[in-house]
């Protein structure tokens, strides 16, 4: 059986200015690299009317490799990979019982989420397509997880993107503003955009036609 895993996702996201001061700053925590540097190719799916955009929802694949051994693309059939559902937005249990429903909605991403491990991503992207779903947007990254030793259940994910370098803080509520307070940062800098939206701002102060959010082939060879 395939590997099923739901949750409701709480995260935020940091932007990255100086990238050595923060592998400083990890360092003087004790950070722990959880997972190594990998490459992340992920494409969303959505009906031709895009109805699940409009209804906040999401359908991901993603396949993922260790960068230290990226020499080139993975063919989608060789490759395992992840199915992810999202959900719309949604107010935590946690949130509730602590009476902060509109500050946390205006501070962090509460999602319901759903994964799945699938074994060939061919056949997945078959699947959905046969479900009348077509890949609507593909971008990439490269992810560095770390855990912090005095933060417990928090993930610190280190992404570089197309369209600059940004911390991903993932866990509880109390959890998320303790690691942020711990690395330099203050709620007034808490974002809950998606990769998505922040390409298409890129697109327009750069004054591009959006398409893919995809690295330079020679940025994956490193």
């Amino acid at each position: 059986m395939p590997e099923r895993k739901h949750s409701e996702e709480i995260e935020i996201k940091l932007r990255v200015q100086d990238v050595e001061a923060l592998g400083s700053r990890l360092r003087r925590l004790r950070a722990r690299k959880i997972a190594p540097r990998t490459h992340e190719s992920n494409t969303l799916y959505d009906t031709p009317r895009h109805d699940l955009r409009r209804r906040g929802q999401l359908i991901r694949l993603r396949i993922e490799q260790a960068a230290s051994s990226l020499t080139e693309r993975r063919p989608m059939q060789d490759a395992a990979a992840v199915l992810t559902y999202k959900g719309p937005p949604v107010i935590s249990r946690n949130a509730r019982k602590a009476g902060r429903n509109s500050n946390l909605r205006s501070h962090f991403k509460i999602k319901d989420e759903f994964e799945v491990s699938v074994t060939q991503a061919d056949n997945m992207a078959s699947i959905l397509r046969a479900l009348r779903l077509r890949p609507v947007f593909r971008y990439e990254k490269f992810r560095t997880t770390y855990a912090l030793p005095d933060v417990r259940g928090l993930k610190v994910e280190l992404d570089e993107t197309p369209v600059g370098i940004y911390l991903e803080l993932e866990g509880t509520v109390a959890g998320i503003d303790r690691a942020a307070r711990l690395l330099g940062y203050a709620r007034k800098d808490y974002m809950t955009d998606t990769y998505g939206s922040l390409y298409l701002a890129a697109c327009r102060r750069r004054g591009r036609k959006p398409g893919d959010m995809l690295f330079p082939p020679t940025k994956k060879l490193r």
